[in-house]
């Protein structure tokens, strides 16, 4: 079993704040009461589309997962604290997964009131499970820093090497993985409607 993903005691915490429980979660996301219990417990990293709905039903931004505690002001982040092994989030889009797809690190951690998500990510190769297309509502700026990625958007499929970029709609269903047997990493911004 992978290190616990750290996003659970967060969606817990604030769901028991806003005097909610699992099933009510899970009733008005469609989740299963269990996905959503191993989300909390950090058993199961989660894809961005649960993540979504949860924040929704939470009245939270997918963001408020991933921050400690809030800031007014600008958020500055230092290349050499950017992809600190302590900041990182895991997400899967493949069922009851251990281990991560993608690894995500915050550059703007804290921000208040943000609008925009902003990350830095590790893609990984395609496990051998088949891939499951996401929706979310919003948008998605991906910009390729290093190696290879292929993007599956709706039925279209791009290939974008470092230096390419593609805005897209999220509600369309999309998915995006390293290609070939090497990692990439990308900058993205992820824009979801409060």
């Amino acid at each position: 079993m992978s290190e616990k993903n750290r996003i659970g005691e967060k969606v817990r915490t604030i769901r028991e704040s806003r005097k909610l429980t699992i099933e009510d979660v899970s009733e008005r996301t469609n989740l299963s009461a269990e996905g959503i219990e191993r989300i909390e417990k950090g058993e199961l990293i989660p894809g961005l589309t649960p993540l979504i709905k949860i924040a929704r039903v939470l009245g939270v931004r997918l963001g408020t997962f991933m921050d400690d505690q809030e800031d007014l002001g600008p958020v500055l982040v230092r290349s050499k604290d950017s992809e600190n092994q302590n900041s990182v989030t895991r997400f899967s889009e493949r069922n009851n997964a251990a281990s991560s797809d993608l690894d995500f690190y915050t550059l703007a951690q804290n921000k208040a009131d943000r609008h925009m998500d902003p990350f830095v990510i590790e893609v990984f190769p395609p496990s051998h499970e088949e891939v499951k297309l996401s929706t979310h509502e919003g948008e998605e700026f991906i910009y390729v820093l290093d190696g290879e990625i292929e993007v599956m958007y709706g039925k279209d499929v791009y290939e974008l090497s470092a230096g390419d970029s593609i805005y897209y709609d999220s509600i369309v269903a999309h998915h995006l993985h390293a290609r070939g047997d090497k990692s990439a990493k990308i900058l993205a911004v992820v824009y979801t409607p409060a």
